[in-house]
């Protein structure tokens, strides 16, 4: 019953399409453009630094709202004991879901991975740092989005189970844990098929790069 209304909750944040609606304020669709992809990256690639820094924003903030609605507004209305954590991640699964598969767009959207962002800023403090120095590290050094985007699924899934067992989120049972592990896998897995071309593109060489302050090439 929570996990489904903590999924709800967050799907219906998460369908709030922040690229697509950015782009029909300027009058184009920012799926027809670019990549095709309805993120932060092709509306930066598409319509400049500033647009894209807006979409990330708005992508973050609204899996932060969600988190903040079910930690506020419906948690406290039930026995929650050590499940917490595991709520909040269903919530931001759920706003991950929302963000890549909106019904209203005919289930396509973006990668999920700003709206991550927020997962990780809202989840515990401990895991800002890590995933900003995985991101933002390997971005400034690389220029590829998307090789920061997967190494900071992977760095927040080991970061997890590491925590976990370690019990630096505090006093979480066995069970409880391995739950919040099988949903960690299971965004990384879904982040990653989200990034199959990207992946290929990776391994051969043909990633395109990505620039905040040059114009950036659109294919």
């Amino acid at each position: 019953m929570i996990r489904l209304l903590c999924l709800v909750v967050g799907y219906f944040f998460g369908a709030f399409q922040t690229a697509y609606f950015y782009g029909k304020m300027h009058g184009i669709d920012i799926r027809t453009m670019g990549s095709g992809n309805a993120g932060t990256t092709n509306t930066l690639r598409v319509l400049g630094t500033k647009a894209g820094m807006l979409v990330l924003a708005g992508d973050v903030i609204k899996t932060v709202l969600a988190i903040l609605v079910v930690r506020f507004l419906v948690l406290p209305n039930f026995v929650v004991g050590d499940r917490e954590y595991l709520y909040v991640l269903y919530t931001a699964a759920g706003a991950i879901l929302g963000h890549n598969f909106p019904f209203y767009m005919q289930f396509k959207g973006g990668k999920g991975i700003a709206s991550t962002f927020g997962l990780i800023f809202s989840f515990h403090p401990l895991f800002i740092p890590v995933g900003f120095v995985l991101f933002l590290g390997t971005f400034m050094t690389t220029h590829y989005v998307s090789l920061g985007s997967l190494l900071i699924y992977a760095g927040f899934v080991i970061q997890m189970i590491i925590m976990g067992q370690t019990g630096a989120m505090g006093d979480i049972s066995q069970s409880v844990l391995n739950e919040m592990y099988l949903i960690s896998i299971l965004l990384l897995a879904m982040a990653y098929w989200k990034h199959r071309e990207n992946i290929k593109r990776l391994l051969t060489g043909t990633e395109r790069k990505t620039y905040l302050f040059k114009k950036n090439k659109v294919e």
